[in-house]
């Protein structure tokens, strides 16, 4: 009889271990199951106002921790020039991003914030970062050579990182026709072709996309 309770007493140990077990576990976590099942699970759990602070970007001023975990926001920028504070450094900016990710890690759904910032020729709102020419600059020169380009964006992507940040704001490839547009200055050219080649840029931010990875899925490397 004893042994027979002992037994009963184990299973209903093992079923509530199984339950909590399944209970915790949370599809959207978990990096083996396929990229929409991963979506669909986290839309589903998802409230009204967590989707409304995921659609939400904030500049860097009026963000932190706490304004994270409240307020639910998916993503923060680096308006141009603000900084966390005069002559920052590379450490100052990876303290700063790390702790606003602190704050979007410890909501509900531990979702982590994007932060972005415009990098549109270097890294240019950080303190000694590389500046490279405007892309009006690079445009006009007397070779077009995307392969410099390409070895900009790669070099701007490592500056950034290093920064704490996996987001851009660039390349821009408008085709600019009116010098009246006050960010006329960002157009690599009038001239389409020149624009489209330019856009080579782009492998040099992100990586090369392997030969055989997945058409229509973005693409960023390690680095």
């Amino acid at each position: 009889m004893a042994r027979s309770r002992k037994f009963w007493l184990h299973l209903l140990l093992l079923i509530c271990w199984a339950y909590i077990g399944e209970a915790d576990y949370m599809k959207y976590k978990d990096p083996k199951q396929p990229i929409n099942v991963r979506i669909k699970d986290l839309m589903a759990r998802m409230t009204l106002a967590e989707k409304i602070g995921q659609m939400t970007q904030i500049e860097r001023e009026v963000a932190s921790a706490q304004v994270m975990k409240n307020y639910l926001i998916g993503s923060v920028l680096s308006g141009g020039g603000s900084v966390p504070h005069l002559q920052a450094s590379a450490a100052d900016w990876v303290n700063m991003v790390n702790e606003f990710q602190k704050g979007s890690l410890s909501t509900r759904l531990g979702i982590p914030m994007i932060y972005g910032i415009d990098a549109v020729h270097g890294h240019n709102n950080v303190y000694k970062a590389t500046i490279f020419p405007h892309n009006i600059g690079l445009g006009a020169t007397r070779h077009v050579d995307p392969e410099l380009v390409k070895r900009i964006g790669a070099g701007t992507a490592l500056e950034v990182r290093a920064t704490g940040i996996p987001y851009v704001f660039a390349p821009c490839i408008a085709v600019c026709r009116d010098p009246r547009w006050g960010r006329c200055y960002e157009s690599y050219s009038e001239d389409h072709n020149i624009v489209q080649q330019m856009t080579e840029i782009i492998p040099g931010l992100q990586g090369d996309v392997p030969t055989k990875y997945r058409k229509g899925v973005p693409y960023v490397s390690g680095k």
